[in-house]
């Protein structure tokens, strides 16, 4: 048998996990919120206490498969410990908008932003969920997926992408640009 310590991953007390092996399923549940983690079939969990041990099924595997099955242990003991961070903590993104006259706006329509950029027009953005909190110069969107959080919050930043030269555009909130010397006369 394999080495179980290097993939074993902690477990909040208030977080209910379950393994489904016919269906290669992990269900996990904290409160109201409810995740599933879809496993490959020749990795097994054993759940106790406060902890899951990730091993490989007895079965005789050749030598490459067993480093593929390695590498999937670790990335599955990765999945697990960021669906448990997204199972107990509201995930937030923050972006602000630099420049004179950029606004962002919520709409009359619900999930629907529209950003004043300085172009000629108005852009209106569509969100996936309702949670976002919108100040006229800086946008908080709230959500339980980090994925989706960061997608979302990058194509938002792609409306208007920050100049090099200004430092003008849509920047997460914690981000600094080193603003290039423009020519010198």
């Amino acid at each position: 048998m394999l080495k179980t310590e290097k993939c074993s991953v902690k477990i909040p007390k208030d977080v209910f996990v379950a393994y489904l092996k016919k269906k290669n399923l992990l269900i996990f549940k904290a409160g109201k919120n409810l995740r599933f983690l879809a496993t490959p079939p020749k990795l097994n969990f054993i759940t106790f206490k406060n902890k899951i041990l990730i091993c490989i099924s007895f079965c005789k595997i050749p030598n490459d498969n067993k480093k593929k099955l390695m590498k999937k242990k670790k990335t599955v003991a990765s999945l697990i410990n960021k669906l448990l961070i997204e199972i107990k903590v509201k995930l937030y993104g923050r972006l602000k908008l630099v420049g004179i006259g950029y606004k962002v706006f919520k709409t009359n329509y619900k999930r629907i932003l529209m950003f004043k950029l300085g172009y000629s027009h108005p852009l209106y953005f569509k969100l996936d969920f309702d949670n976002c909190i919108v100040k006229s110069v800086k946008l908080f969107i709230v959500g339980n997926s980090y994925e989706n959080l960061m997608k979302i919050s990058a194509l938002i930043k792609m409306l208007r992408l920050p100049e090099p030269y200004n430092g003008k555009g849509i920047l997460y909130d914690f981000e600094k640009i080193k603003i290039k010397v423009g020519k010198k006369v």
